[in-house]
């Protein structure tokens, strides 16, 4: 076993690497070490649940193919030892159906293949490491949460009989539910700042669906609990695409017809692992049953359940209509003639009235849209600073590019390589 490096802080974020070939081994351990990350390998499945007894790991990477246990059966025990650890496997012969499979049952988190290329393989770590980060600090969170729960229960008990005391018990009840209400509000953004760092068009969709849930809970009136329900599943919906591959991601949104069934397939996994990490983090068992059913269609061509027409949660169907206004990278009109058409078999009609009649009152953030350094063209307004790796700002938010800004971010680039993606304005 190789032990962790000398110059490892106790705070740093502690990777295991279990590999049988020594050159990989070497090869990963000092490329994450060079990211400041606490590296421990190991050259058999065997030693790395030793290490695992005793230590504990953000995250654990494995080969696949390894002398008398493979990568899966290696990771499934290494889940029964540290639960909230992010695991990851390593292949070079992709069998993509094991690979789903695992994925599915939760037993890893992500794959790379061999050969990998280092900036995807460390941007598969960084999001691995944000997910153990998010998994540690909810658990804190529900902990407290239950903890306060149980507190209220006890407090309820204790106000039948001490009828004289109302006044004072109702003031500490009051007292709890803005604790319980700020933990809450806490997690979700928690949630919303993975969701941000990891796809930042992700975050500023959260926004206009929002906007756009709000404006239609006023009309239809809805009770404190339905609103806080559907705001919720609203900030929250594309929770469960954190970890998806960024490429895959991009294709989704930009050019949905393209992907693959394999990558379709990864896709719509995403409002199952929605709801069961809003059920993690926050206890809402009503929040993630809406946001499993947004991507059902009336018809019952959806996913992941392929429910139909009144099957679908009124407030999936609610929350259907404001996704698809406000992903849709076109003009308002383009974007309200898609729920038109769409009326009847993708979404509930009354829905979609619900929403026409929302939008007037609806306000949402501008819509933004990621593009390649090569796709930039004059004209279009920045949505987010375009700045160096040391970070000195080339372009600030919101300037219209003229050409000679394109040029010169184009100069830098071949001169130093920025961010391969710049976030602009949808007109």
């Amino acid at each position: 076993m190789n032990s962790p490096d000398a110059r490892f802080e106790p705070s740093l974020k502690r990777i295991l690497v279990v590999d049988d070939e020594e050159i990989v081994r070497i090869a990963l351990r000092e490329t994450l070490r060079r990211e400041r990350y606490g590296v421990t390998a190991c050259s058999s499945p065997e030693e790395g649940l030793e290490i695992l007894q005793k230590e504990a790991f953000s995250v654990i990477i494995s080969d696949y193919q390894m002398p008398g246990m493979t990568g899966l059966d290696f990771l499934a025990q290494a889940k029964q030892l540290q639960p909230d650890a992010t695991r990851i496997l390593i292949t070079a012969v992709l069998s993509l159906d094991t690979v789903i499979e695992a994925i599915n049952k939760g037993e890893i988190y992500r794959f790379v293949v061999k050969p990998w290329i280092r900036e995807e393989l460390l941007a598969t770590v960084r999001n691995a490491i944000q997910r153990h980060d998010l998994i540690v600090r909810n658990t804190v969170l529900q902990a407290t949460t239950l903890a306060m729960n149980e507190q209220l229960v006890s407090l309820n008990k204790a106000l039948e009989t001490r009828v004289s005391a109302e006044a004072d018990h109702r003031q500490r009840l009051s007292e709890m539910n803005q604790v319980l209400q700020l933990n809450l509000h806490h997690s979700v953004q928690l949630c919303l700042k993975v969701l941000q760092s990891f796809y930042p068009t992700l975050g500023t969709q959260a926004r206009r669906v929002f906007g756009l849930c709000r404006a239609m809970a006023d009309i239809l009136k809805l009770s404190e609990t339905d609103r806080q329900t559907l705001e919720l599943a609203a900030w929250l919906h594309d929770i469960g695409l954190v970890g998806t591959p960024r490429g895959l991601i991009r294709k989704w949104l930009q050019q949905p017809e393209t992907i693959t069934p394999a990558e379709r397939s990864l896709i719509e996994q995403h409002p199952i692992l929605g709801e069961e990490l809003v059920d993690f983090a926050a206890n809402l068992k009503h929040v993630g049953r809406v946001i499993r059913g947004h991507h059902e269609q009336f018809d019952g061509r959806g996913y992941p359940d392929r429910l139909a027409g009144k099957e679908i949660p009124w407030l999936s169907r609610v929350l259907a209509v404001a996704v698809a206004y406000a992903e849709k990278k076109a003009p308002h009109a383009a974007a309200v003639e898609t729920l038109t058409l769409g009326s009847g078999w993708r979404f509930d009609p009354e829905a979609v009235q619900l929403l026409l009649r929302a939008l007037p009152q609806a306000s949402l953030p501008r819509q933004e849209l990621e593009v390649s350094l090569s796709e930039l063209k004059p004209g279009m307004t920045v949505a987010a600073g375009v700045k160096t790796s040391g970070g000195m700002l080339l372009v600030p938010e919101g300037q219209v590019l003229t050409d000679a800004q394109v040029q010169a971010i184009e100069n830098h680039h071949r001169i130093q390589k920025l961010s391969s993606t710049v976030l602009v304005y949808v007109d």
